[in-house]
């Protein structure tokens, strides 16, 4: 879907900003535990409404968010005169009207509503797990579940990993598809362009100093000459299975 580009929105409210410190993979001992990150352009993160309980009014427009891939949409309600971010469905409108928590029946795209009241065969995103919970399900672009059955309780819904899951009826889920689906086919033209998202470069092992890795070292192009391990000497892709056996010494008589 091609997102009309006067719809966008250039500058994030200051209310709905803050401050965000990345951790570059270190730990509280400063020792690096995920590897290549770090460095990348400043960002502010938006404070989300995740859980849709109280957000509704009318959508001023989309808003590009540097912390996830999907759009997201800026709600006035002309009532309390207060601005909200929500995670952006596709096919929204500027002047669209968001309500939260709604009763009503049908699909509504953006509405959020308890799994109750949300239509069997529907598409929803923006799922939580549990009641009162900010939802941590079906964010990521173009991705959406489908209510499948429902009970008394619970209901059933097809993730988008092809898992099917049992939810408490009560639990809140937003109708439609989470916005941006061709995010996956962005192409980066330059290295530059991975390095302002923050992504620092792989490097084998086999290309380092024997002081760096197992692999490292040799004269010219070499494989490592042995299975594959980590950079502690562990097996990349799990324990040997075969069994050796220890050969008896021969019993020679000098």
């Amino acid at each position: 879907m091609k997102q009309n580009k006067q719809f966008f929105l250039k500058k994030p409210l200051k209310l709905l900003t803050k401050y965000h410190k990345s951790s570059t993979g270190r730990n509280n001992k400063g020792r690096i535990t995920a590897w290549h990150k770090g460095g990348g352009h400043a960002k502010l993160y938006r404070k989300i409404d995740l859980k849709r309980k109280y957000t509704q009014g009318i959508v001023v427009g989309l808003e590009y968010d540097p912390n996830r891939s999907a759009f997201l949409a800026r709600i006035f309600n002309p009532d309390t005169k207060n601005h909200a971010y929500i995670i952006a469905p596709s096919e929204i409108k500027r002047g669209d009207v968001i309500r939260s928590n709604s009763t009503r029946n049908g699909f509504q795209n953006g509405h959020s509503k308890t799994l109750q009241y949300i239509m069997t065969g529907t598409l929803i995103h923006n799922l939580s797990t549990l009641p009162e919970q900010d939802a941590k399900i079906l964010r990521a672009p173009g991705a959406c579940g489908l209510i499948l059955k429902r009970t008394k309780n619970l209901a059933k819904v097809r993730l988008r990993s092809g898992q099917y899951r049992w939810f408490n009826i009560k639990t809140i889920a937003t109708n439609g598809v989470v916005s941006n689906p061709n995010f996956r086919f962005n192409k980066l033209y330059k290295a530059g362009q991975s390095r302002w998202l923050g992504r620092r470069p792989t490097v084998r092992g086999v290309a380092m100093n024997p002081i760096d890795h197992p692999h490292g070292g040799g004269e010219g192009k070499t494989s490592g000459g042995r299975p594959s391990v980590t950079p502690w000497g562990k097996p990349t892709k799990g324990k040997f299975t075969k069994r050796f056996r220890v050969q008896p010494k021969p019993n020679v008589k000098i």
